[in-house]
């Protein structure tokens, strides 16, 4: 049995003393030890190496102490193990050599054996519950078949990934077979993390809101829908899109535990347009926590009070920035916890 199962009691919809917390990109760069690490081994090293990555995993469960641990990788190991090559670059972020930009070019990637290609984060989330010692539920994920899409054409970062899009448009069946297979190598992940040990799963769709509210129907939800259909009977499902207010409803109709939501969207309005009753995660400003801890924690009652303290998950609005002073990280997390 988990010691602290507040994150869990609450995508069951349990009532709770206080919503459970934890912070995206938790494991990063705000932390010195992350630091550390950073400097004497590379961005996929740090990803294959099960010790490392575990270690990375519990670092903010022992220094700022979030109610759950997220695995500590990529979302990018997912096109790569399909036979993509994913470089990180310095100061640049992703870049893949070769983006996917024909027809010929899907029909090249492959569905891979999870076990060959991915035994490593396997291998890291069995080490991981280890080390936690049953003390907090740790959190597996994967980002959404648009979003490794939108890297597997465009080939790096966008402000607009115009050539994802462009893609979809003037190529809509080459787009769907590649989105299909994104999905299927998706689902058997997840499964596997599941198996391996996961108690619950996220799927991250960080570039939804770059499509128009219909777009997203067809090139981003039918997709996420389906991982959510295949992993809801086995575990509880995250789903966090960010700029994707447009589609709360469709989303809180499916088997998702709970849906994300970033700060552009405010508690009343993701209550409304999500049916009321699912519960949320979300939805602080990352960019907030350089306030003076004062302000961050009078903020952050505030928006327990406004979200409400049950069906609710307490969150940043996307990942807590490198810059953060980790003092601010700690004011987030006990603000939280002395919430009455």
């Amino acid at each position: 049995m988990i010691k602290n199962d507040l994150f869990l009691k609450a995508l069951r919809n349990e009532t709770v003393e206080r919503p459970p917390v934890w912070m995206m990109r938790q494991a990063g760069r705000y932390l010195p030890e992350f630091r550390a690490l950073r400097d004497k081994y590379d961005f996929f090293t740090r990803c294959q190496t099960p010790e490392l990555a575990a270690e990375i995993t519990v670092q903010p469960i022992r220094i700022v102490k979030p109610d759950a641990a997220i695995l500590f990788s990529d979302i990018l190991v997912v096109p790569q193990a399909m036979g993509i090559e994913v470089l990180m670059k310095e100061n640049i972020g992703p870049f893949l050599p070769n983006p996917i930009r024909t027809a010929q070019d899907v029909e090249q990637v492959r569905i891979p054996d999870i076990h060959e290609s991915l035994g490593y984060v396997m291998d890291a989330i069995k080490l991981t519950k280890e080390m936690l010692n049953d003390e907090v539920p740790l959190i597996g994920f994967a980002g959404s078949p648009w979003t490794i899409f939108c890297y597997a054409v465009e080939g790096k970062g966008s402000k607009s990934f115009d050539t994802a899009k462009g893609f979809c448009f003037s190529q809509p069946e080459a787009a769907h077979a590649l989105l299909q297979k994104i999905t299927d190598t998706t689902i058997a992940y997840l499964k596997e993390k599941v198996k391996a040990g996961v108690n619950a799963v996220q799927v991250f769709d960080s570039w939804g809101g770059m499509l128009s509210p219909v777009d997203y129907q067809e090139f981003s939800w039918k997709y996420i829908n389906q991982i959510v259909e295949a992993l809801a009977p086995e575990t509880h499902v995250i789903v966090f899109g960010k700029g994707c207010w447009f589609a709360l409803n469709e989303m809180g109709q499916s088997k998702a535990s709970a849906l994300g939501v970033d700060w552009t969207c405010s508690a009343r309005n993701a209550r409304y347009l999500s049916g009321g009753q699912i519960t949320l995660q979300g939805n602080f400003d990352p960019s907030r926590l350089l306030s003076p801890i004062p302000t961050i924690k009078k903020m952050v009652h505030q928006m327990i009070d406004e979200f409400g303290k049950d069906n609710y998950i307490v969150n940043l609005g996307h990942g807590i920035l490198p810059n953060i002073p980790v003092d601010h990280a700690k004011a987030f997390i006990d603000a939280v916890k002395e919430y009455r």
